[in-house]
Parts: structure tokens; sequence; C-alpha cells
């Protein structure tokens, strides 16, 4: 099992000191490579800041053709993509599978995007002194891109920084989790089949304590970030004076309406949320955490619920039949546990699941949970869910207003009225109506509001966020 190269400045490379990856499942090791030096960082960012204007201006079919590239050599490698993600993070192959498809449209709406990134034109003329003048309206990149990424999804949230960054014509440094960094290697492995001048792109496995040198660095003036809140705020702080983008934690809820009420309407909401609450493990941002159900369907909802979440198979990852499989590791396993068995005490009753084996924490189901309660307040990461009675739909809007969280949520109804009742009151990023907060595409805007950060992903709002308005006014131009 030989080293995997990461990537300086567009060329293969290795480091020193030696990373082991071990399945989440069971132990075992999956993969190798290096940590980059210090030397090695300094030539990324170097190279990243010296090829920065040349990026900036190469053609967009240049840039488009780079993108086409990366989907269509993932699309040819799909299974292999997938069981590495399998291999390192621990999601179920299905899953992995689904990710890569993910992937692969990011990269492909990122070329489309290019090719269309054009600018805008706006008449001056609506004031008598501006006669004869028109303004081109392009955005400009605002430099090289900082990109560091989680463990939860480590092909698609690499895409998201690494696309945009081609689309608009700027060099990224990408610093994945240091718990799966493989996937993103061999991203970068594609990446270098590309016409890119070199430069244009790094992938550097680092231990996270180092990432404050990058963060640091006044030749990456944009810095996007996918992670925990604390770490996202400790960035806002260190770098007032860059253009930073966050997509932190979320506690995403899900509202079944007074409308909801057909049998085969609540036995899809309970099949939905059974599926997205636990399709990574719990371990994704709008995965399903809290349930608001109205106090009429309660009684007919939970039952369904319990037997949707039961049906779920856990095991194995690598095995195609496997629903949902261990967490990253056994310390992420073991706090879940911690914040169930805090639950229990405190008066929650667990309808099903609450066992831990090693990584993997079961499916489960919290009534009776105090509002402050770890599991309901704060981001669980884990295949845990929280359901609750509420009086009406009003009410159920404002529970899921209470938390400090706010990136998306679900709403059960047939009613547009309640629809757009919900879009208006609900203090988050997006509102899935008839759905679970899960639902993603990955062209639109993404992101969240309070503790969920600040920014959007999607490839033309990420575009934006690398980049700046610049204005060319025309002058003696007949009309």
């Amino acid at each position: 099992m030989e080293p995997r190269a990461f990537y300086v400045a567009g060329r293969p490379a290795h480091g020193e000191d030696e990373l082991t990856v071990t399945h989440p499942y069971d132990g075992q090791p999956v993969g190798r490579t290096t940590l980059a030096t210090a030397d090695q960082v300094e030539a990324a960012v170097a190279g990243a800041a010296r090829v920065a204007a040349e990026a900036a201006a190469l053609p967009a079919h240049a840039r488009a053709a780079a993108l086409d590239h990366v989907s269509r050599r993932l699309a040819e490698r799909t299974d292999e993509v997938a069981a590495l993600i399998t291999a390192e993070n621990g999601k179920p192959v299905k899953w992995a599978k689904a990710e890569v498809g993910r992937a692969i449209s990011t990269f492909r709406w990122a070329a489309e995007e290019a090719r269309r990134f054009s600018g805008d034109l706006q008449r001056l003329d609506t004031d008598p002194a501006a006669t004869g003048r028109i303004a081109l309206v392009r955005r400009v990149p605002r430099g090289p891109v900082l990109g560091i990424t989680p463990f939860n999804f480590p092909l698609n949230l690499v895409a998201h920084k690494i696309a945009p960054a081609l689309a608009v014509g700027t060099p990224i440094v990408v610093k994945p989790a240091p718990a799966t960094p493989l996937t993103a290697l061999l991203l970068g492995e594609i990446l270098a089949e590309t016409d890119l001048p070199d430069g244009m792109f790094s992938v550097l496995p680092l231990p996270n304590e180092r990432a404050a040198e990058l963060v640091a660095d006044p030749r990456l003036p944009v810095v996007s970030f996918t992670g925990s809140g604390p770490v996202g705020a400790a960035i806002r702080r260190a770098a007032p004076d860059k253009h930073v983008t966050l997509e932190l934690g979320g506690n995403a809820a899900a509202v079944i309406c007074e409308d909801w009420s057909a049998d085969e309407d609540l036995t899809f909401a309970a099949q939905r949320i059974a599926t997205f609450s636990n399709y990574q493990a719990g371990q994704s941002c709008i995965a399903v955490q809290r349930v608001y159900v109205h106090e009429r369907l309660y009684d007919g909802f939970l039952p369904r619920l319990v037997a949707a979440v039961q049906a779920l198979r856990t095991g194995d990852p690598r095995s195609e039949l496997t629903d949902v499989g261990p967490l990253v590791s056994v310390e992420a396993a073991q706090r879940v546990e911690t914040w169930v068995d805090e639950a229990v005490a405190a008066g929650a009753v667990v309808e099903t699941g609450g066992r831990r084996d090693g990584a993997t924490y079961p499916p489960t189901v919290l009534s009776g949970v105090p509002a402050d309660a770890k599991v309901c307040a704060e981001e669980v990461f884990g295949p845990v869910l929280v359901v609750a009675p509420v009086a009406n739909d009003r009410a159920a809007f404002a529970a899921v207003n209470v938390s400090a969280y706010g990136l998306q949520a679900g709403v059960f109804t047939h009613r547009l009225d309640v629809a757009f009742d919900a879009a208006r009151t609900l203090e988050v990023g997006g509102v899935i109506v008839g759905d679970v907060p899960s639902y993603r595409a990955d062209q639109m805007p993404y992101g969240g509001v309070k503790g969920s950060g600040v920014g959007r992903e999607g490839l033309r709002s990420a575009m934006d966020d690398y980049t700046e308005p610049r204005v060319t006014v025309l002058t003696g131009v007949a009309l």
C-alpha cells in the first residue's frame, strides 16, 4: 500500500511524516499518504499567488474544458471513487455512489456556469447627465482561495470549493479533513490530468492545527470553510480583513403540519424522515434531528416513524444492503452515546435504538426530550432523532426557531398559504416544502443563518463569493 501523492501547485508530491487512514467500521488500514512539509505549503501558496493573474485571464472555454474533464473522469471511475469514500469515511457504499453522482453534477454545473459568467450591462442614461453612457458590470476574482473541508462528504464538499474557483479563474489551496484525505487526493490526480496552469490548485494533507498558518497568509484573501461552529468563529476572528464564507453546523427540523393527515402522507413522511435522519449515520448538517408533529397526528405518526427507523439495516458499509454505517470514529459514537444517556437521565424515552457497538450507533428515536438537552439544543451529528407534539403549525415554527442554528427546515404541508407562512417565519437558509430538510440540489444557493454560517454555496453563489464586481463605464455611446 504505497502512500498516495498529494498535490503542490498542480504537481504530485510526498511529504515526510506518514498518515495512515483506517476504516471506521473495523479499524483496518485503508490507505496512506504523507503530510505536507512547511516548504511544500509555502510552494503551494506561492504558486497560487504567482499564477493568479494568468488564471483570471483564462478563457471560458479553457476553464469549462477542465471542469468537464473532471466531471467525465469521475463518472468513469465512479465505483473506484465510491469504494474509497466508503473505506475512509464509513458511509454505506450506496450513499458513497450517490455522493460521486453529486460531484459529477457539481463539476458539470460549474462548467456550464463558467461558460455564461459574463456580467451585466446597465444603461446609465436614466439620468440626463449620463446620456451616452453605459456600464459593463463584471465579476473578477478576489484572489487565491483557501478551502477547508470536513470529513462527512470527502468528495462533494471538496468539489464545492474547487469547482467554483476554477469556474471563475482563481487558484485554490485545499486542506481536506485529516480523517478523510484520500478522496480529495484522488480528485487532485484527476485535476492534474487537465491543462490548467501550474499553481492553479493544491491539495495538502495537514493536521488541523496547521490550518492557522494558511488562514493567516495574506496571499490567500478568500477563506471558504465547511465544518464546526467554534472553528468557523475562530477563523472569522483570525481573518477579519479577508472574505470569509462559513458553512457551519445545523440542527435540522421537520414539521408535520395539521393538513398532512392522510395515512399515505404520514407513512411517506415517516419513511423520508427515517431515511434522512440516518443516511450518513446522521453526519450531515441537514440530517433530520428534530421532528415537530401536530398533536392531533402525533399518536398516528410516532409508530410509523419508529417502524420506519427499525427497518433500516445497520452494518458493514461495504455491503450494498447496508443503510446505516458507523460514525467516523469510536470517539464520535461515544459522544453521541453520552448525549443520549444524558437526555434519558433527564426524562427522555428511547423509542428505538440507543445501544452503541464500537463506532456504530444504531438509528435512535427519542420522545419526551427536554428542550435544553444536548440532543435537542445542539447538533448531534449522529443517527439520533427527537420527536415531539405541538399544539399547532405556528407553535411548530416557533419551536424550530428556538435553535441557535438555521440551515434548512422541512415542512410537510399541502397548503400553499402554510408553505409561504413557513418560508416567511422560519429563520433558516432554506425551507423544503413537502419533504425533509436534507434535500439539496448542488446548483442552488445553500447556506444558513445564525450559528449555521455566512455566505452561500451552490455553484453560482460560490462564484459570487469568490469574486467582486468591477465596473467599466463607456462614454459617448449612442444607445
